[in-house]
């Protein structure tokens, strides 16, 4: 019998993180992760463990089936979602995250299966016969579904990483210029063409759609500015959203509020918001 096999919990807990990561990258939503990673135990608790050769394969074998039936589901969810759509913010003191906030983004345009053959196979290093057995597939449909799905992806994937310490620097002084009403200072961190993503969904004010361009994106933070001298925003902490520096804040009706910036030659290149209150729970 195998190691822990007469209690499913000893072989498992050691487990979680990784399950709850590879669910958390195919699902984009912090309590569906852990709601596929708890279903993979009550599954664990009844197959025969003894029998399994290699738990984590197994384990991860299953979070996988279990995150492409949750995605049919996830996919209608967010055609009816009200406004931008983003994925829960997962905040780090370190840049440590190897699926940044615009490549997760970009997998949503995939195909279920693109997306775990993708991630499988080019961020979690498993071979193309592992993923055969995952998904159900032969290796060679597996190794063109990731091939089709890396040519999706590949301008989401950054050309180069910003260094750590300015990107720090960067989403420092976009708070301080934002909530000062320092619209000169602000202006010189965005690049021309700048994206502002916001996801309020239906919860809280947000953004409707994709704010395009300086100008455009000077405009709302001089009518916000005003609003903050009213009612002030606390910066919580400072540290990577998804991959991305960025900052937590605590805003004036008591809720948490996550700010990310794509960095590109030192000029903010996109902004992602998170307003929504159930995407921000765990972060309390």
């Amino acid at each position: 019998m195998s190691v822990g096999a007469d209690d499913p919990a000893v072989s498992f807990d050691p487990l979680r993180p990784k399950l709850v990561r590879v669910a958390y990258r195919m699902l984009g939503s912090v309590a569906d992760a852990e709601d596929a990673v708890q279903e993979a135990f009550i599954r664990w608790m009844g197959a025969d463990r003894a029998a399994v050769r290699e738990p984590e394969a197994f384990l991860r074998r299953t979070v996988t089936r279990l995150c492409l039936d949750q995605l049919k589901s996830a996919r209608h969810r967010r055609e009816t979602y009200i406004g931008p759509w983003l994925p829960d913010p997962i905040v780090e003191e370190e840049d440590v995250e190897d699926v940044t906030l615009p490549l997760m983004l970009a997998l949503e345009r995939l195909s279920p299966l693109e997306r775990a053959a993708f991630l499988l196979h080019d961020v979690f290093g498993q071979s193309f016969d592992e993923i055969a057995v995952t998904v159900d597939r032969d290796p060679a449909a597996c190794r063109q579904l990731a091939s089709r799905a890396r040519a999706h992806v590949r301008e989401a994937r950054p050309r180069f990483q910003v260094e750590k310490q300015r990107g720090l620097e960067i989403a420092e002084a976009f708070f301080a210029a934002t909530r000062s009403g320092d619209m000169t200072a602000l202006g010189a961190m965005l690049a021309t063409d700048v994206s502002s993503h916001s996801d309020g969904g239906g919860k809280r004010p947000a953004a409707m759609r994709l704010i395009q361009g300086a100008r455009q994106l000077l405009r709302l933070h001089r009518g916000l500015a005003v609003m903050y001298r009213k009612y002030p925003s606390r910066l919580v902490r400072v540290g990577f959203v998804n991959g991305l520096p960025g900052f937590v804040t605590r805003e004036a009706d008591g809720e948490l509020q996550t700010t990310a910036f794509e960095i590109e030659d030192g000029k903010i290149v996109a902004i992602y918001v998170m307003r929504n209150p159930d995407k921000l729970k765990h972060l309390h």
